[in-house]
Order: C-alpha cells, then sequence, then structure tokens
C-alpha cells in the first residue's frame, strides 16, 4: 500500500466544528483495551485500510463536497481526498443531476439506500460504482452521506458512455419533468410532463389511473378518487392474460411491453389500456405499434400508470430505463404526496367545521360572524369566536387567537371555548371569568400562547333600547366601537396572555345606543407582511366609519372584508354586533335560522321549506326570499362540495340570505341560451336582490339581501 496515499486519504479535512478523521484509527491501550474498544479499533481499521471503498459526502448549497475517503478510494478513482475535492466534480458527466435526484428521493426517512453512481476517474476513464448510502444529521437536517462500496466497479459500457455524451436531451426532459413536478401547482401537470417527453424523447406518452376502469389523468391529483380501490368485478387473471392488471397491484417497479395490436381479454386491463392508447394516437408507419409501461408507485401502492410509444429507431436500454422509471417515481411520489395533503385539508376542513360554533338565536341584537383559516396551512387553526345566551337578558361575545395553524391549536382552542362557555355561564363578569380561566389553562397544560376578549352585552336599566358593554381582555387586540359617529378603542382592562395572569383581571365597561356596532376580530384580518398591526387597526377604524350607515351588522361585515380583501397571512375571526335601532323595528331585528343541508337535490326543496316556514313566522312575504335561497342552495349542490350550510336573518329592512359550500369557485354568471340548460338562476337573484359572494374557511359563501317588502309578482293567467 502506498503510504503517502495512505495518510493523505486519511488527513484531517473536516471543519473546525468536525471531528478530524484520524478519530478512526485504531487505539493504541494495550492491555487496558476493553473489548468494545478492541472491536471498534478492528472495525475502523477496516474502513480505513479494507478492501472497499468508502467515502462522506455533504450536500452544501454549491453542490456535493467529499469530506473524507479511504485507501481504497483513491485506487479505485486514482484520487486521494484532497485531489477529489480540489476537482469538485467526480460524477460523470451529465449524471450530476439524477445522482442528486435520487439521492434527494431515498433519503427522506434516514435510512440506508444502494446506488449506482458513474465516476469519471483521474485517468478519464468511466466506471460504474455500486454503493450503500446511509444519510446522516448535521445540526439536524440530513445533509451527510457514507458511501461505501458494494459491488465492484465497471467500466461503463459503450451504451452508457453513448447515453452520458450523446443524450443531453434524456438530462433536459429529466430535469423539466423535475421542475413541473416542483412547482406541483398545474392541475394539467401530467399533461405537461406529457408533452415535454414527447417532444425531447418519446413518440407518445400518456398517464392513466383506475377508476372501476381505466382513464386517462392530467394533473398529479387526478387519481384522488381513482386511489379508493374498487373491486376489479372478480376478474384475476395471469400475467401472461393481463400484465397491465398486474402491474395495478404489485408494488415493484417493472416494466410491460404492450403490444397495441393484439387482442387481450375482454374488460382486462392490458385491453382497455390498449384501446385509449389506440384512440390517443394516430397509425402511421413511423409509430411503433408498442407501448412500454411502468406502474405509479406511491407509499406501499399503485396509484396509476405511465405509458411510453418509443420513437422509430429503439432507445438505448439503459437510456429508456433511466428516463423512464425516474420520471414514474417522481410522478409517484408526487402524487402521492398529492393525495396525503389532501387527506390532511378534509380532516382538517372536517374538524374546523366541528369546532364553529352552532350560534345561538339573538333575537334582541344583531350579529355577524365571520371565519377563515389561512390558505396556504391545512385549513385549520386556533382562531375562534362564540356569541352565546348566558341569560334570559345577557349576551357573551368572544373572540381568541391560540398560535398555531395546525391539530394542537385546535385542540387547544376547542378547550377554551369549552371552559370559557362553562365560566361564562355562571359567572356574567368578564374580568372574574378570565381569572377562573387562567387557572384553568395551567392546570391543562396548554402550551400553547393564547390571547383572547371577552364581552358581555345586557339592556340598560336606565334607557330602554340601551346596553351595557363590560370587557375584559388578555394580550389581545383592541376591540373596536363605533357610537355616534366616534371611533372608541376598547382599550381597558388589557392584561397578559390567558395562563400568565398575575392576579385578579379587571372589567371594563362602555354604554352602548342604538345604531352603535362593536366588533371584536383576530390579528389575521388586520396584519400583513407589509402592513404593521397598528397600520391595519387604523385602517379598520376608517373602514368602521365608513360604514356606520349600513343598515345592519352583515352590511359592516361585508364592508370590512372588502376592505381588507387581500390574501390573508393568517387566521381570520371576526365579530360584529349592532345594537337595533327602534326605528328599524326591534322585534324584527336580529331573528335568525341556520341549517345544515345534506348536498343531495332533495335539499333545494327542503330550504324552499323552511324559508318559507321562518318568513311567515317572521310576517315576511316568503315568495322572493323562497325562490333565491332555492337558487343559491340548488347551485351548492350541484357545483359546491360538501354539506351545504343556509343561513336566514330578519335584517329589520328586510331579509339577508347566506348560502356557504366547500368549493371555493366564485359562482358564475351566465347568460340564458336556448340551447343551454341553466344559467336563468343568477338572473332572477340579480333581479330580486343585491348580492354577492365572499371566501370561507375552504369554500366560500353566496350571499343575497332582499330589501323591504319585495315580493314575487308572476303574471296572472290570462
Amino acid at each position: 500500500m502506498n503510504n503517502s496515499a495512505s495518510s493523505d486519504a486519511a488527513e484531517p479535512s473536516w471543519g473546525a466544528e468536525e471531528p478530524p478523521t484520524t478519530a478512526l484509527r485504531p487505539s493504541t491501550g494495550g492491555a487496558s483495551t476493553s473489548a468494545g474498544e478492541a472491536a471498534r479499533s478492528a472495525a475502523a481499521e477496516v474502513v480505513l485500510d479494507g478492501e472497499r471503498a468508502v467515502a462522506v459526502v455533504d450536500l452544501a448549497p454549491s453542490g456535493p463536497v467529499l469530506r473524507w475517503a479511504n485507501a481504497a478510494f483513491q485506487r479505485i478513482t486514482g484520487y486521494t481526498a484532497r485531489q477529489g475535492r480540489a476537482r469538485g466534480e467526480l460524477i460523470s458527466p451529465g449524471y450530476r443531476s439524477v445522482v442528486l435526484a435520487e439521492i434527494a428521493e431515498h433519503a427522506v426517512d434516514g435510512a440506508s439506500f444502494p446506488l449506482t453512481v458513474p465516476l469519471l476517474r483521474a485517468d478519464g476513464h468511466e466506471i460504474i460504482l455500486d454503493a450503500v448510502v446511509t444519510p446522516r444529521e448535521v445540526d439536524g437536517v440530513i445533509r451527510r452521506f457514507v458511501f461505501v462500496q458494494s459491488g465492484p466497479p465497471e467500466p461503463v459500457r459503450t451504451d452508457v458512455q453513448e447515453l452520458v455524451h450523446g443524450s443531453r436531451r434524456t438530462m433536459e426532459a429529466l430535469a423539466r419533468v423535475s421542475d413541473v413536478i416542483h412547482e406541483g401547482e398545474d392541475a394539467d401537470a401530467l399533461t405537461v410532463i406529457s408533452r415535454v417527453l414527447s417532444q425531447l424523447v418519446y413518440a407518445w406518452c400518456g398517464f392513466f389511473a383506475e377508476d372501476s376502469v381505466l382513464r386517462p389523468i392530467t394533473g398529479l391529483d387526478s387519481a384522488m378518487s381513482a386511489h379508493v380501490r374498487r373491486p376489479r368485478r372478480g376478474i384475476t387473471y395471469s400475467d401472461e392474460e393481463d400484465p397491465v392488471g398486474q402491474l395495478l397491484v404489485t408494488a415493484p417497479m417493472r416494466r410491460v411491453r404492450l403490444d397495441l395490436d393484439a387482442v387481450y381479454l375482454p374488460g382486462s386491463a392490458s385491453q382497455q389500456l390498449a384501446d385509449l392508447i389506440n384512440a390517443a394516437t394516430e397509425r402511421g408507419p413511423d409509430l411503433r405499434r408498442e407501448a412500454v409501461v411502468v406502474p405509479l408507485q406511491g407509499r406501499g401502492s399503485v396509484l396509476g400508470l405511465m405509458a411510453v410509444i418509443e420513437p422509430g429507431e429503439r432507445l438505448a436500454a439503459q437510456e429508456s430505463d433511466l428516463l423512464l422509471e425516474s420520471t414514474a417515481r417522481r410522478v409517484g411520489l408526487a402524487m402521492d404526496h398529492a393525495r396525503l395533503v389532501e387527506g390532511e385539508h378534509l380532516l382538517a376542513e372536517t374538524l374546523q367545521r366541528a369546532m364553529l360554533p352552532d350560534l345561538d338565536h339573538i333575537d334582541s341584537l344583531d350579529v355577524w360572524t365571520y371565519y377563515s383559516p389561512n390558505a396556504e396551512h391545512a385549513q385549520v387553526g386556533g382562531d375562534w369566536y362564540d356569541v352565546v345566551h348566558l341569560g334570559e337578558e345577557v349576551i357573551g361575545a368572544v373572540v381568541g387567537d391560540v398560535v398555531g395553524h395546525d391539530v394542537e391549536a385546535a385542540a387547544a382552542m376547542g378547550q377554551l371555548r369549552s371552559v370559557l362557555r362553562t365560566f361564562a355561564s355562571e359567572l356574567h363578569d368578564p374580568g372574574t371569568v378570565l381569572s377562573r380561566l387562567d387557572g384553568m389553562v395551567e392546570s391543562m397544560r396548554i402550551r400553547r400562547p393564547a390571547s383572547l376578549v371577552y364581552a358581555t352585552l345586557q339592556p340598560s336599566s336606565d334607557t330602554p333600547g340601551n346596553w351595557t358593554l363590560c370587557y375584559s381582555s388578555a394580550g389581545h387586540l383592541p376591540g373596536l366601537v363605533v357610537s355616534a359617529g366616534e371611533l372608541i378603542e376598547m382599550s381597558g382592562a388589557r392584561g397578559r396572555l390567558m395562563g400568565f395572569g398575575d392576579g385578579p383581571r379587571s372589567t371594563a365597561e362602555l354604554p352602548l345606543e342604538p345604531g352603535d356596532v362593536l366588533v371584536l376580530y383576530t390579528d389575521g384580518l388586520v396584519e400583513r407582511r407589509n402592513r404593521p398591526v397598528h397600520d391595519g387597526v387604523a385602517r379598520l377604524g376608517e373602514t368602521l366609519l365608513a360604514a356606520a350607515g349600513e343598515s345592519d351588522a352583515a352590511g359592516v361585515g361585508e364592508q370590512v372584508l372588502r376592505q381588507f380583501a387581500d390574501p390573508p397571512e393568517d387566521d381570520i375571526a371576526v365579530v360584529v354586533i349592532r345594537v337595533p335601532s327602534p326605528e328599524a323595528g326591534l322585534g324584527r331585528r336580529g331573528r335568525y335560522r341556520r341549517w345544515r343541508l345534506a348536498p343531495a337535490t332533495d335539499s333545494v326543496r327542503r330550504a324552499r321549506k323552511l324559508v318559507a316556514e321562518a318568513c311567515t313566522s317572521w310576517d315576511r312575504d316568503p315568495g322572493a326570499v323562497e325562490l333565491i335561497a332555492s337558487e343559491l342552495v340548488a347551485n351548492a349542490v350541484l357545483y359546491g362540495e360538501g354539506t351545504v350550510l343556509l343561513r336566514l336573518q330578519d335584517t329589520g329592512d328586510g331579509v339577508r340570505i347566506e348560502v356557504e359550500d366547500g368549493n371555493p369557485v366564485p359562482p358564475t354568471h351566465l347568460e340564458p341560451h336556448a340551447a343551454r340548460v341553466g344559467g336563468y338562476g343568477m338572473q332572477i337573484v340579480e333581479r330580486l336582490a343585491d348580492w354577492g359572494w365572499r371566501p370561507s374557511g375552504p369554500g366560500k359563501v353566496v350571499w343575497a339581501r332582499v330589501h323591504g317588502e319585495t315580493t314575487l309578482r308572476l303574471p296572472a293567467e290570462s
């Protein structure tokens, strides 16, 4: 063994914070060396001077950096560790992005994995080295990889040399496929990938998923419903009879060559796929009549198929295998990730909707509420609100914020809301309620910081029509009150975050008159990266002063949402309470109904019945309101997603209808046409009411306001 090479291979090459490689050298402690130390020394000697090449590589922003290598690595590559670092790039030209992509794919869980690495020796010859790669964390991040040779080095064959030096198109195709997948937002991502591969390498490319039958798919999330495996109608075929069907039920990555002119068993996946490919391609003298099919693998399951038709001259086997399997593996993992994200969103949406309170019917006050989670997160968070009857004449309202956008934050929010409701029903004084809540937060071991503002409203004993507002705040943004054209900040009774109170909390008091508006909110409404909180609060105050002329709380809320329409960066919760004016009809103001409807056509008929009954009980003409509600519910059933929420409110000067569903796509205004079914619904709504829409959580709310005693007047029969 070359001593100079050996010492160079083992020289320290780590940064100052890293252990020197000489620590691997066997200890010479003699008889005092324990059996364990002796075993470790033997292992270190094998690593340093053994026949298998060992190298340690760090993934830095500039690329892979060779940190250390043993003597066997020098014998195989011709480089010492220092020379290898000086050269910088040991991977064969054209293969770097592919090798790095393979490492990134397999290193997610920290487990060892096999890897074939094309290397460029110091003498200019290229070799292929099989290795087992073990990821290691540095400062909590996986970015160090230990390569241990697992097989003898082999010279690169002629076909591989042609791939490395001559097939830049393959490398470009793989890079562009990775770009499309990383963007991840395109609903037609698979269509784009098919087009890229067809332009650069293949004669044709397509993607498919099974949903009882095979069907083409265009996006990474297209296989959501297809992944719910349905029985294949009791059909079981052998590999020879249905090779494509076997790809759908077996996990190993393998290829099937499908003869597009052959006849397969009727109903088999092979026959279905052949029919789909034949329908998508045109026969021609230059188009091969054979497709190569590979599975799109997720974690433990097959999500679909990728099929390609190779060009007239068959690609080199190494080139075809590399591109086809690498693309299929990337697409499969991206589809699996999209499926997991969708599952998280559905779970979070269900949790969020379950957490939102069913508001008590508040007949004596005009109440409007709004909640929207941050769309960048999993549709669930720690912002919350509640409005409850606490007694015959006492109303409680709260808005709070638990830090975080995850299930733990939502769970903490649910605990706080439940405990606060319990205390509030027994103790009407807000300061006393929050003091009691402080002690419970500590005993419940809620680890997330939480802020809230809690208020009670009760009729004034001195002046009929007036109300008394009492409140206490725990580290929350101040509520705002608009009274007689002036803006009042609820700056009294301020305290620390929940669980950090250092003594009894205080209560502040404000008188409210008819027409006054109270607004409680979370910071997600007013804060943006380019707008400090205090600027947002000032803007909110200006908006409320401008909206003081609105006849109901919902109108004020809509004005606020219009002024803060820029995409939120945090969850939003808002409560608007308006003291009714006597001239608007105290008996009518604030009457409210709310129903949950199934996403089924029968819900349209039920909605008409419920709305008609409510309007009749309120002495309102149900005609226009009933028709508008049925149109909005019908649209939600036909084009929305999930449970439909129908809300009806008597605003004193009219009726407000709100219909909420889980589809965020806004309603589309279609011009009626004789050859088209539909298009008249929103025309009717527009003629009878003011209407609009707003985002709400994962979906939207479409609202309509019928003014005065609007009725539907049908033409008299002749």
